[in-house]
């Protein structure tokens, strides 16, 4: 991909993910002081959207990344440093799975899902998750609460593979809903721990903080 379209690409997501709004063209030019034209823009546009990166809700509206573009990006991002906060977060959680769950949640707003063994599950923050713009219909909510009622058998399922780093399932291939994206950690103790959101969480301080976790334990 171009370089000037791997940028535009980059800060489409970015935004998107900050905002839960599609983006405009006079929007980019405007926010990021961009020395190009909202034409030059929407033109960029139109190739990262007949690439597969970019969806467009309505006809008027600005883009929106797809599932391609959020997979692109997260093998864009390289070395994730986590930030002083989110790193006092984990430091001050015991070691236990549990508790570790609970930072994830504190730190990312994001929910956590825990599979230490066949028959003992956990999960916290479904709040933060449920207040996500993405699940103010109600639809969706119902669909993942059954998903969510299976939680056992889905985890017993998922142990059975060893995620030594961070791995991120995007939209279609994530296990608990296609509205969703989730990140899977093996732990040394062989429990599975997951971070659930929306496509469009902020993959970079999920993924950041799931690393110090694996440093930590």
């Amino acid at each position: 991909m171009d370089q000037k379209l791997e940028n535009v690409l980059t800060m489409l997501i970015e935004d998107f993910i900050r905002t839960a709004e599609p983006i405009g063209s006079q929007g980019m030019v405007r926010d990021h002081g961009l020395d190009v034209s909202p034409a030059t823009i929407r033109n960029w546009f139109a190739e990262l959207e007949e690439e597969g990166y970019l969806g467009q809700p309505h006809t008027s509206a600005g883009r929106i990344p797809t599932q391609a573009a959020y997979r692109w990006y997260i093998e864009q991002m390289g070395e994730i440093d986590i930030s002083k906060s989110d790193r006092k977060i984990v430091d001050a959680a015991e070691t236990d799975t549990k508790h570790l769950a609970k930072a994830c949640v504190e730190a990312t707003g994001l929910a956590a899902l825990v599979g230490m063994n066949a028959s003992d599950t956990y999960y916290t923050g479904l709040t933060q998750l449920f207040s996500q713009p993405e699940f103010k219909d109600w639809s969706r909510v119902i669909s993942m609460s059954s998903i969510l009622d299976q939680l056992d058998h889905q985890l017993l399922r998922l142990r059975k593979q060893i995620f030594d780093l961070p791995h991120a399932e995007i939209g279609d291939s994530c296990p608990f809903g296609n509205a969703c994206s989730s990140i899977f950690l093996t732990l040394p103790d062989a429990s599975l721990l997951i971070l659930l959101g929306p496509m469009r969480m902020d993959y970079k301080r999920a993924v950041g903080v799931m690393n110090y976790i694996k440093e930590c334990v």
